[in-house]
């Protein structure tokens, strides 16, 4: 296996870290912090590559918050330097990280996303009979940083990005597992993550020869005819967690069925001859839209502004077949004639 050098001094070029922060800024020039970074922007980012060359830079403490959509999650985001630094990070790693990836996973990369993962469950499911669905304990958390730490030195050998690399693992979220755990936030949380199962996606494919295989992050379905065989590759799946990335499954979430009962995946529902918007996503839609509406009405928002959430809110829906549902509830809504 390839193994690939000479990336510090692209990760620290200041060409790098200029493309790193107008991507950490989009869209965030209005806040304080961000308005103070981008007015310094060059000496701000001089400041921040003699930090990465001289070996100094330390990540800073994470700012620590919870959200309950879709479901609660601790979010550590970081101070937006390093978010620059991520970025930078991801930007020279990203070519490399993506040679690494089979067809069918579909999360953090570009052209993929949780729109193509459904397409091509329903597509798996058109061909097959049963589904095996699995799902990660506590995935981000679990991760173990040795482990991936060994899987960053098969693939890299600059030695001077694997010690920044090291640093960013080590900075594990408040009330990790001693060497355990990514932060939810960080875009080298997800890069890493996604590496990280890549593995088992390589397992699955290679060694287990199976086909129809989706994974988006730690959620994943298997595909195929016959019961057994599933149960087999469940087997084979549980033992390859845990013996080669320390991970467990999520018993209660793991689901082997006919693709006829649909499979609940991304906030969706994915039949062999349809695809329909999960229950609790498309409460989500309801309750958002009336939100925006009733911010139209009490002079919150404009116009133009309540079209552009309202179609966007739309545009995921589009992916499912919701025209009926849709009908129903615009039927009942506001008029804005």
């Amino acid at each position: 296996m390839k193994r690939f050098g000479n990336l510090f001094e692209q990760v620290v070029r200041f060409d790098n870290l200029l493309l790193a922060a107008n991507k950490t800024l989009r869209g965030q020039k209005h806040k304080p912090a961000a308005a103070r970074f981008y007015y310094d922007l060059e000496p701000e980012l001089l400041r921040l590559q003699e930090e990465l060359e001289s070996g100094s830079w330390q990540p800073r403490p994470y700012r620590v918050f919870s959200i309950c959509e879709p479901k609660p999650r601790r979010i550590c985001a970081s101070e937006l330097r390093d978010r620059v630094t991520h970025h930078a990070i991801c930007n020279a790693l990203d070519p490399i990280f993506e040679r690494r990836m089979i067809h069918d996973s579909y999360a953090c990369r570009v052209g993929k996303g949780t729109h193509a993962a459904v397409r091509r469950a329903q597509r798996f499911a058109r061909r097959s009979g049963y589904y095996l669905q699995c799902d990660v304990r506590k995935y981000f958390a679990s991760i173990e940083h040795e482990a991936l730490k060994t899987l960053l030195r098969r693939i890299l050998k600059d030695k001077r990005l694997l010690e920044l690399l090291d640093r960013i693992i080590e900075h594990s979220p408040p009330g990790a597992a001693p060497g355990r755990g990514l932060p939810i936030g960080n875009l080298t949380s997800q890069y890493f993550a996604n590496l990280y199962l890549g593995e088992l996606d390589h397992f699955v494919k290679e060694q287990l020869r199976i086909a129809g295989y989706v994974r988006y992050m730690d959620d994943s379905l298997v595909f195929g005819d016959e019961k057994p065989a599933l149960h087999e590759a469940l087997a084979a799946i549980r033992g390859f967690l845990d013996e080669r990335l320390k991970l467990e499954l999520k018993e209660e979430a793991v689901r082997i069925a006919p693709v006829t009962e649909g499979i609940s995946f991304l906030g969706f529902r994915v039949y062999p001859g349809t695809i329909r918007v999960g229950r609790d996503k498309w409460s989500r839609f309801k309750l958002i839209v009336r939100e925006q509406e009733e911010a139209y009405l009490a002079g919150e928002i404009d116009e133009e502004e309540l079209a552009r959430s309202v179609s966007s809110m739309i545009g995921h829906a589009l992916h499912a077949d919701t025209l009926t549902a849709r009908r129903r509830f615009f039927d009942d809504s506001l008029s804005l004639g």
